[in-house]
């Protein structure tokens, strides 16, 4: 089931979010399970308040095809404001998700971050300034600054791109995964061979993604 949601700042000279929230099925508030949480991040596509587009690309799309089984995940996607970068909001983000670790009945030590294209970007920065917050991340079609990407060496990542992209080049995912790599880190990385900028159609229908995000914990 995905829900609508507000979520405001207290900080009123902070962002506040829209968001969109999948409670997974299966989940019983009396059990006392904790479940893994993925935060995604969608592209300049989705900014803005109308909280349907949300529904367009991403894990959201592909939970709500009938084909897919149900994600054993609680998942939250915030919204960005009109003519903004998520690059503008990490401190709010982090509000945003100290919050939904608060309210959400989520595993600290499985919290997974995704994005694509102008959330792919904002994945690799929000992982970069605070990667004990994640215990795994894969941005999609997003760029990153790869000369602070060894930041990321004690994190699994796995990167995901289209050969073909002339929107973000190949090489943004490339020289990251490198990066962190050569600091003994462990990234990988997914190239769709004859697929442009929509790479995100493939890495979130898969469901390879959604089993190595389960496979992962924070030690």
């Amino acid at each position: 089931m995905t829900e609508k949601c507000r979520w405001q700042n207290r900080d009123s000279s902070r962002q506040s979010f829209n968001y969109l929230k999948y409670i997974p099925e299966g989940y019983d508030e009396k059990s006392g399970k904790k479940w893994p949480l993925i935060v995604f991040l969608h592209g300049s596509g989705e900014r803005g308040d109308n909280m349907d587009i949300l529904w367009v690309n991403g894990p959201f799309r592909f939970e709500n095809c009938k084909e897919k089984p149900s994600l054993p995940f609680f998942m939250v996607s915030p919204q960005c404001p009109d003519n903004r970068i998520w690059g503008n909001f990490t401190e709010s983000l982090n509000e945003f998700l100290d919050d939904m670790l608060k309210v959400l009945p989520v595993d600290p030590d499985r919290v997974y971050l995704t994005g694509l294209s102008m959330g792919g970007t904002g994945a690799w920065h929000w992982g970069m300034e605070n990667p004990e917050r994640f215990a795994a991340m894969a941005p999609v079609c997003g760029t990153g600054i790869y000369w602070y990407a060894g930041i990321l060496q004690d994190m699994p990542v796995w990167a995901f791109h289209g050969a073909d992209d002339d929107v973000v080049p190949l090489f943004e995912s490339v020289n990251m995964v490198d990066a962190i790599n050569s600091r003994g880190g462990n990234a990988k990385i997914t190239v769709y061979e004859g697929v442009g900028h929509g790479s995100y159609m493939n890495a979130y229908a898969a469901q390879e993604l959604y089993d190595w995000f389960l496979e992962q914990k924070k030690h």
